[in-house]
């Protein structure tokens, strides 16, 4: 039993969740001691406030608000976890494309832009073509298709610069970016889509339900009244399950994964490494179409469509996703849902208590800031194992001879091995 407890936690998952945990527990430690600061420093708060405060950092989630006396109460509340879902739906499939270009050796920071171009044309077709002539339905999964088309399009122009010029994606990610943003910008403001019925929201477009094209409840908002909750959270859970089958059970995630690991040698091997580049991004920008058509199509959000001002948030958000679940894509499903939940947790804050929504923005910032040191962290729980074996061996050293067969096993990238079947195992 005990053998087996040590070979889970000498796995390298094992670590990398460890690892991912960690982080998310220094980052709500760290938000509370800055509660906690705060509520010692400001004259007008108090130690039971900063607690107050604490409480809702660690369970917000769960608040229902405040009893008659004016104290927190806590218990299911369906509605935040039902927008809670809602929110995490794009979350996951932004996560999905930075991890995909992870896994493929690429950082997809163009998931803005290709969110942006998944919004749009997404926008257009619902809004554009006539609800009294075509189903709703099959308007629904035109548009749907169609920002995944608009995103995979989008992404595939910093693959092919990559593929063909060895441009780095990085810069020609941020350069479509902007493009995009500008660019949408223009085809919105000339258009008709823009929401003329509401004076003072002529600079939104149209929400779908204007259409009649909504994503379908599947009957979860029955399970969480009153929330915004929606069918996208079954179809991106439904794309992740696809994604990690993609990646880890066919031949061309093999590929892709391939030319991530080492381009030169994939292309050795036979592997079309340019068009893996360029079919990576595709797939990344894709993902990030669909994010933004799950949102939009959802009948009940609107487009501020002056995107010059800023870049989407929720396309940066891929990245903290993606790195805290280790590029695993069934990983990307439950930290977009806990970054979601931070979200809650903020609006929390500010309605329940004298703090602010931005503490989160903290919390989130130092995990994102730990996810990318978890190779450290897993270096330490590796190097704290090793340390452990050696004690252990220096122990049994002491009471006696060890039997050839009771030895340890040498640990790789020790001095016998050094490490170099190992590697070699992963560049193949």
């Amino acid at each position: 039993m005990k053998q087996s407890a040590n070979g889970l936690l000498s796995r390298d998952s094992t670590k990398t969740v460890l690892a991912s945990l960690i982080s998310i527990l220094i980052g709500l430690v760290v938000g509370s001691v800055i509660i906690l600061l705060v509520g010692l420093a400001d004259p007008d708060l108090s130690l039971s406030s900063a607690w107050e405060g604490i409480r809702l950092v660690f369970g917000g989630l769960l608040s229902t608000g405040r009893d008659a006396a004016g104290a927190l109460t806590f218990g299911f509340n369906p509605t935040n976890v039902g927008n809670m879902l809602f929110r995490a739906t794009p979350l996951i499939l932004t996560g999905l494309s930075v991890a995909v270009a992870f896994k493929t050796g690429l950082f997809n920071i163009g998931a803005p832009g290709q969110y942006l171009m998944g919004t749009a044309a997404s926008l257009m077709l619902a809004l554009g073509i006539p609800s009294e002539t075509v189903p709703t339905g099959l308007i629904w999964c035109i548009a749907f298709l169609g920002g995944i088309l608009a995103g995979a399009i989008w992404g595939c122009i910093p693959g092919l610069v990559k593929a063909l010029l060895n441009i780095n994606e990085v810069l020609a990610c941020i350069m479509t970016n902007w493009i995009a943003a500008n660019l949408v910008t223009w085809m919105f403001d000339g258009s008709d889509f823009r929401n003329l019925v509401e004076n003072t929201k002529s600079g939104y477009i149209y929400k779908t339900s204007y259409n009649g094209v909504e994503t379908a409840k599947l009957g979860l908002d029955k399970l969480f009244p009153n929330s915004q909750v929606n069918g996208g959270i079954v179809i991106a859970i439904v794309m992740a399950i696809l994604v990690y089958i993609l990646m880890t059970k066919t031949t061309l995630g093999y590929e892709l994964k391939a030319c991530g690991s080492n381009r030169h040698a994939a292309r050795y091997a036979g592997i079309r490494d340019k068009r893996n580049i360029v079919l990576s991004m595709a797939i990344a920008g894709g993902l990030s179409g669909a994010a933004a058509a799950l949102y939009y199509l959802s009948g009940n959000t609107e487009f501020f469509w002056s995107t010059y001002q800023t870049l989407p948030a929720i396309g940066f958000n891929g990245i903290p996703v993606a790195l805290l679940a280790a590029s695993n894509p069934i990983g990307v499903v439950f930290t977009g849902c806990f970054m979601s939940m931070l979200d809650i947790v903020g609006l929390q804050l500010t309605n329940l208590t004298a703090y602010n929504e931005y503490i989160t923005d903290v919390i989130i910032a130092t995990i994102v800031y730990l996810s990318a040191f978890s190779l450290v962290i897993r270096m330490l729980l590796s190097g704290r194992k090793k340390h452990k074996t050696a004690v252990s061996v220096e122990t049994a050293s002491a009471a006696g001879p060890v039997p050839a067969e009771a030895a340890p096993p040498a640990e790789a990238g020790g001095p016998e091995t050094d490490g170099t079947e190992e590697k070699g195992g992963e560049a193949t």
